[in-house]
């Protein structure tokens, strides 16, 4: 069945129920809790973008800009299963770092999340650093970083 169009847009408040239903399918080991999900939905800094196809939120991309550090943090990413591998996290990760508007973009990954690995390095993220033990059941995070062509003549 071909992939039917989808579009991103900033989501808000009223995403709360979709946002659930993605967490708890995309990470059944590391959902963020309900006060997670309002302040990722409600902080003012925060960038929020869902994607859409039918009416339906079939993904989700979050970002925290630090602007004093000169780098945002993707602090999550995800599509519902049946939308994946359909370049829908790419997409909702490109659109995410145009939004933070940063230098230096950082993400933290599941060591076992191969897909998610092989799409950040495809992104032009390279890893830079491991979080010991730093999910819930003691797999390690890895860290990935990607620095823009602005940061570098800066240096």
């Amino acid at each position: 069945m071909p992939m039917q169009p989808y579009t991103i847009h900033s989501a808000n408040w009223r995403d709360l129920g979709d946002l659930r239903r993605i967490e708890e399918e995309v990470f059944p080991k590391d959902a963020w809790p309900i006060w997670d999900l309002i302040g990722v939905l409600t902080l003012p800094s925060t960038v929020r973008l869902k994607a859409v196809t039918d009416g339906h939120m079939i993904g989700f991309a979050a970002g925290d800009p630090r602007r004093r550090e000169d780098t945002g943090w993707v602090t999550t990413i995800g599509v519902l299963k049946a939308f994946q591998h359909n370049g829908i996290g790419a997409a909702l990760l490109a659109a995410t770092e145009q939004q933070l508007a940063l230098p230096r973009i950082r993400l933290c990954v599941r060591r076992s999340n191969l897909p998610a690995v092989h799409l950040y390095e495809h992104a032009g993220y390279k890893q830079v650093e491991v979080w010991n033990a730093y999910y819930n059941d003691g797999e390690d995070g890895l860290i990935f970083e990607k620095i823009s062509s602005l940061m570098e003549t800066k240096d």
